[in-house]
C-alpha cells in the first residue's frame, strides 16, 4: 500500500475509534511500519478523531523524526512491539473504558488477562498479557514488552489501556475492538459463573485456524 493510502487509513480508522467512544480526548495512538523500515505514527496530543494525514509523524528505522509533527510519547511502546513481533506491521494503543477497567481488577492473571470467552477473541487476540503500571511514555515499558518475548500480540497496561499489534492496520484495529468487547463481556458476567470455552473447544480452534497461543506458564 502506498504511503499516502496508509496515512489516509490511519486517519480513517482513528476517526472511527474516536467516534465510537473507544478512546477519549487526545488519548490513544496508532502506528504503521513501512516497507523501508521506518514508520508512521500519530502525533503527541492529537485526537484520533481529528487527524491530518499530512501531519502524521514519519520516523526512520531508528525512530528518528523525519517529517510531520512531534510523535506520541508512546514511541518506546510501539518500538518494543515491532522489535519483538517481527511480523507486526501496525500497533494500536487506546484508553478504551472496559479494557482499562479490566486491567485494574485484582483477580486478573497477568499471563491470561481474559479467559477463553468467545472464539473470535482467541482468533483475533490469542491471549492477553497484563503488565504492571508504568507512567505514560516511560521507556521502561519497552523492557516489560520485551520481557514477553514476542509471545503476545495483545497486552493490557495496568491502569492505562490496551495495546495490540497486528499484521495489518485493519487486523490490529479489529483485534483491539474484539479485546474491548471481550473485556466488556467479562465485566458484565463477573460473579455470575459464566460458561467459558472448554479446553477441547479451544484446541479445536487452535487446530482449525492455526492459532499460536502462549503457554500461560511461561510468563509470570
Amino acid at each position: 500500500m502506498a504511503e499516502t493510502a496508509i496515512r489516509e487509513a490511519i486517519c480513517r480508522f482513528g476517526r472511527s475509534l474516536f467516534e465510537r467512544g473507544l478512546t477519549p480526548g487526545s488519548s490513544g495512538n496508532i502506528s504503521v511500519r513501512l516497507d523501508d523500515g521506518g514508520w508512521l505514527v500519530t502525533p503527541t496530543n492529537a485526537s484520533l478523531g481529528f487527524l491530518d494525514p499530512g501531519r502524521l509523524s514519519r520516523l526512520d528505522a531508528n525512530g528518528k523524526l523525519v517529517s510531520g509533527d512531534a510523535p506520541t510519547k508512546e514511541v518506546p511502546l510501539h518500538t518494543a512491539l515491532y522489535q519483538t513481533r517481527g511480523q507486526a506491521r501496525a500497533v494500536v494503543h487506546l484508553h478504551s473504558t472496559h479494557s482499562v477497567a479490566l486491567s485494574m481488577l485484582p483477580e486478573i492473571d497477568p499471563r491470561a488477562a481474559l479467559p477463553p470467552m468467545t472464539p473470535y477473541y482467541l482468533m483475533r487476540c490469542g491471549q492477553t498479557a497484563l503488565l504492571p503500571y508504568y507512567r505514560p511514555g516511560d521507556p521502561a515499558v519497552a523492557d516489560a514488552i520485551k520481557g514477553l518475548a514476542g509471545k503476545y500480540a495483545s497486552v493490557l497496561l495496568a491502569n492505562h489501556g490496551p495495546v495490540v499489534a497486528g499484521d495489518t492496520l485493519e487486523a490490529a484495529v479489529f483485534a483491539m475492538e474484539e479485546l474491548e468487547e471481550t473485556a466488556k463481556l467479562y465485566l458484565l458476567l463477573r460473579g455470575l459463573d459464566p460458561r467459558y470455552l472448554s479446553p477441547a473447544q479451544v484446541a479445536d480452534l487452535v487446530k482449525t485456524f492455526g492459532l499460536t497461543l502462549p503457554d500461560a506458564h511461561e510468563h509470570g
